[in-house]
């Protein structure tokens, strides 16, 4: 469970940072605003909070008396 709620959240602050990046017009304006650097940091923290949404997911234990 803890792999899945550190996951979401790399979701979340990396799309956050890849829109800013991007400079996208629902994306919040700071110092990260239309700065490539945010593009590629945003996007590896995507991409590293969905293998940690997919371990989490593997690791859950089986219900309903699996064998």
């Amino acid at each position: 469970m803890v792999f899945i709620a550190l996951g979401v959240l790399c979701i979340l602050a990396g799309g956050v940072w890849l829109a800013q990046g991007l400079d996208l017009p629902f994306a919040p304006g700071s110092f990260m605003t239309a700065e490539p650097g945010w593009i590629a940091i945003g996007a590896a923290f995507v991409v590293a909070g969905l293998a940690l949404v997919a371990a989490g997911l593997r690791r859950r234990p089986l219900r309903g008396g699996g064998r």
